[in-house]
């Protein structure tokens, strides 16, 4: 396999990786929250930390290096649209991210203190923060859906 393949097949990988990890763990804390069962969600929620701190992470950092190097292999330019607008896109996402790492780690902190102080409810802040979680992620997966579509048609 030479160097083109070899980083083409890792920076599909990566996104598969990065959009499956993200949506998977979504879906977990999205209806792990609809039990509002403390106890469930304390672990949900420490597991969807792990898994973006062990999969996610890593991919946003390879996606971008990968994706650069390809296109320059390829003969492409910034000035090309769908890679204009697939960059443009990775950063709506990727600001859509950061806020959401950092509601994940509260989320977890309040559903671990509610169950080791014996709790069963959730404080009102769980819900403000774990809905402003929520409506990060639809614009977020959204821009990958389409940075998907972007990357194997190359629309000019």
């Amino acid at each position: 396999m030479n160097t083109y393949l070899l980083i083409k097949w890792l920076h599909i990988v990566s996104s598969v990786l990065m959009v499956g990890t993200g949506f998977g763990t979504a879906f977990y804390l999205f209806f792990a929250n609809r039990t509002k069962n403390a106890a469930a969600i304390a672990v949900v929620s420490r597991l969807v930390v792990r898994a973006d701190t062990w999969f996610t992470a890593p991919t946003v950092i390879l996606q971008p290096l990968s994706g650069l190097w390809l296109m320059q292999q390829g003969g492409w330019t910034f000035s090309t649209g769908w890679i204009l607008a697939s960059l443009a896109l990775f950063f709506l996402a990727g600001a859509c991210w950061l806020p959401v790492v950092w509601l994940q780690l509260k989320l977890r902190d309040m559903a671990e203190e509610t169950v080791r102080s014996g709790g069963c409810e959730l404080p009102p802040r769980y819900w403000r923060f774990a809905r402003r979680w929520e409506w990060l992620g639809y614009p977020a997966f959204t821009a990958v859906v389409v940075i998907f579509f972007l990357m194997v048609n190359k629309p000019s």
